[in-house]
């Protein structure tokens, strides 16, 4: 817990004062006068002033955004001296620059972030696959558990790229999905024999599925994970059957079991109507190899009622974990490399903002996407846990969201400025201050509502809800 809170207002801390210090490192060199650099809003609780203008640079109590407070005949009396140093006084572009420069430096920020985990590597999981489920989109192409899937490339078998990761291959699948493309799998079996090219159909999906749960529809959710036992409960049935730690799973009630999740599945499944119209768990019989034997064994699940996200299910359960962590490879880049990788990786994730931003206005994706400070703060704690290349990757990820965001043409945010400044460009006049007071008020009641559903959102995925 300490943790997560610490590592969340680390998150906000960075990307509010590198967003706030684009404001102010731009309007110093245009030129304007900052009077103060504020951190968090609310009460002062920590100032200090620098530099030859004395700049007031404080903490506030709310640290949930920031702000620059410039010259401005429009909020106070300015001397006449200083006249020339007041944002209002200054030419349309110097305006524009200094409003546009606090989202940039949100995505300048994302680029080295993304380059920084590039250089530092990241252990993720091989692109092996866990079994899919049975009518998903990978099913149907022919994918198999323990299928490594090796490059991607478009419909047509062209621009073949290498995956590295498992990490490579959903980030691959959600940008062909967003784009309604199918695409080409080459894939192997796990010693890298046996290749074979397959094509996994996304063209077919709706815009509403391109959300959290995408992976799970097209049936790239898991990682293979071998059918070896790992922590069995004492007293649980499955330790009251006679399994153990280590034990490995050859077949159940003869069928062959080839993955952890298959082992699950059947377990999941084993639940039958007794003689009194109650569910109970149904025998199952466990072939399993232990230290170079073969064993028979009897094991009959509990049942227990679960929330899943199709609703309450009754499900088997023996207390035995099955599967080991999957085997995972170190994703490292050069520094050129990893730079231009970093810029990429940041102008490929604020198009798909844009986009699943635009689907959601038009109601053609959830709002569930949305996310509020709780989930945040939950990934950020995950992340910190994971290491500094993790992290890093995490923290870039919400910057170039800040940035995106404040980009957007709504009133209170940076991107409806600009829209006034076009205006003002396209006419010769700036909007009227009647228009200005109508659009402050609608764009508040936009941001509220956005905030309201993502923390709605937050507390939804808290209770088990989405």
């Amino acid at each position: 817990m300490i943790t997560t809170v610490l590592a969340f207002l680390l998150t906000l801390g960075v990307l509010i004062v590198i967003h706030e210090y684009g404001h102010y490192r731009v309007a110093v060199a245009c030129g304007v006068k900052v009077l103060r650099f504020s951190v968090g809003f609310g009460r002062v609780v920590w100032s200090r002033r620098w530099g030859a203008d004395g700049t007031e640079f404080t903490l506030s109590a709310l640290p949930l955004g920031g702000y620059v407070r410039m010259l401005d005949e429009r909020e106070g009396e300015v001397p006449e001296h200083e006249r020339h140093r007041a944002f209002n006084r200054q030419p349309l572009r110097k305006r524009a620059a200094i409003v546009a420069a606090g989202p940039l430096a949100n995505l300048g920020l994302a680029v080295l972030l993304y380059a920084g985990s590039h250089w530092i590597g990241i252990e993720e999981p091989k692109a092996v696959l866990a079994g899919p489920a049975a009518g998903t989109p990978a099913a149907q192409a022919g994918l198999r558990a323990g299928d490594w899937v090796r490059s991607i490339g478009g419909p047509d078998g062209g621009d073949w790229n290498e995956l590295r990761s498992m990490a490579d291959l959903r980030w691959a699948v959600t940008r062909a999905a967003m784009n309604g493309q199918d695409v080409r799998l080459e894939v192997s079996d796990r010693d890298g024999r046996s290749r074979r090219t397959l094509t996994l159909r996304l063209a077919g999906l709706d815009a509403g599925d391109v959300d959290a749960g995408l992976m799970r529809r097209v049936g790239l959710a898991g990682n293979f994970s071998e059918p070896v036992l790992g922590d069995v409960l004492a007293d649980g049935p499955g330790a009251r059957g006679g399994l153990q730690r280590g034990d490995r799973v050859m077949a159940i009630d003869g069928q062959p079991v080839v993955e952890a999740m298959a082992v699950v599945e059947r377990v999941r499944a084993a639940v039958v109507t007794g003689a009194d119209g109650r569910p109970q768990g149904r025998p199952l019989r466990f072939t399993v190899e232990r230290e170079g034997r073969t064993l028979e064994l009897e094991v009959t699940p509990r049942v227990v009622q679960q929330d899943t996200r199709d609703g309450p299910r009754t499900l088997g359960r023996i207390d035995a974990q099955p599967g080991q962590p999957p085997e995972r490879v170190l994703v490292r880049h050069g520094p050129l490399e990893g730079l231009a990788m970093g810029a990429e990786r940041t102008w490929e994730v604020s198009v798909l903002t844009v986009r699943m931003l635009g689907r959601m206005l038009v109601g053609e994706a959830s709002l569930k996407n949305l996310s509020g400070p709780i989930t945040i703060a939950d990934y950020a704690g995950q992340s910190v846990e994971q290491g500094l290349a993790f992290y890093l990757g995490f923290l870039a990820l919400v910057s170039v969201s800040l940035g995106v965001l404040n980009l957007l043409p709504l009133p209170m945010l940076d991107g409806g400025h600009l829209m006034y400044y076009i205006f003002e460009g396209v006419t010769g006049r700036p909007v009227s201050d009647a228009w200005l007071a109508r659009l402050q008020r609608g764009g508040i009641v936009v941001l509220l509502a956005m905030m309201s559903v993502a923390l709605f959102n937050d507390v939804a995925r808290l209770l088990g809800l989405h």
